[in-house]
């Protein structure tokens, strides 16, 4: 209870903050309704019904959102094109295969800088320097390129998800790999171990904190990167198709709904990523 109640509060000081938001943002359409029917404008009580009613708001409430959120997981059969888990498994078979293959180039690489110093020099900077690229930039340009090869699909967008999520597992992985102090290196050279020795018993064991920590991050950004690859493509399916045609139509609920339906989908891959960094080390001795 001592730690749910912290969480209980903000979340509850967001919504009252959200209401009075939508409230202050809706009012001019309510309004501009009063004025163009030359009727005085409605007391405060009428103005905030009016305020969360409205079927293309500003802003919408939080309890327009919920209510756009159960109808789109619920209230549609899950094969339906207005499902969002029809959508929300589409931008996620993406987000998995890129979060998949970004994590094993992130691996790689970072066993590389660790023990090669000339990769460290050159591959290091540049893995950063790519990040500096605006994700938005490169994304429309590769998609053209993809389909002008005749690759089309899922396999696009979740390149971008691994060109995301790549980098925060390199990082992490680098500092974890370098973890171990040079006492415990010169205890396993004293039994003459190898590089892979090293590796195998003492650098991927320590550097499975640093692991995990950085998959978390690297699982959001495969995501973000699966939806930013279905917006340049018109894309018809897949939470980043709900963005773009809730922002063609007005439909700012719809729009909100699929930012709500894709946060739900990080925190469930952030969730089971913290499921097995638990049991992971708690098998290898290192948490409780």
């Amino acid at each position: 209870m001592n730690r749910v109640l912290p969480i209980l509060t903000v979340v509850a000081a967001i919504v009252v903050l959200w209401y009075g938001a939508a409230v202050a943002m809706n009012r001019a359409w309510v309004l501009d309704q009063a004025a163009r029917a030359g009727t005085e404008p409605p007391a405060f009580g009428q103005m905030v019904v009016a305020t969360m009613t409205q079927e293309r708001p500003v802003l919408p409430a939080p309890h327009q959102v919920v209510a756009e959120l159960w109808k789109g997981v619920a209230g549609q059969a899950i094969t339906s094109k207005r499902s969002l888990v029809y959508h929300g498994w589409i931008t996620l078979s993406a987000t998995l295969l890129g979060f998949a293959i970004g994590t094993a180039a992130g691996i790689a690489l970072a066993v590389g800088i660790v023990h090669n110093r000339a990769m460290d020099m050159s591959v290091l900077p540049w893995a950063i320097a790519s990040q500096t690229i605006p994700i938005l930039a490169i994304a429309p340009m590769f998609i053209v390129v993809m389909n002008s090869m005749g690759v089309q699909g899922l396999v696009p967008k979740a390149i971008i998800s691994a060109y995301l999520s790549f980098f925060p597992v390199v990082v992490g992985m680098v500092k974890g790999l370098r973890a171990p102090d040079a006492m415990q290196l010169d205890l396993l050279r004293t039994y003459n171990a190898g590089g892979a020795a090293v590796l195998g018993k003492l650098r991927l064991p320590a550097s499975m904190p640093y692991l995990f920590a950085s998959l978390k991050v690297g699982a959001a950004a495969a995501l973000v990167g699966a939806i930013v690859g279905e917006l340049p493509t018109g894309a018809v399916a897949g939470l980043g198709a709900r963005l773009l045609s809730g922002s063609y139509y007005g439909q700012t609920i719809q729009i909100w709904a699929a930012l709500f339906a894709a946060a739900i989908v990080a925190a469930g891959l952030v969730a089971v990523i913290g499921l097995v960094e638990r049991v992971t080390l708690r098998r290898m001795g290192m948490a409780r």
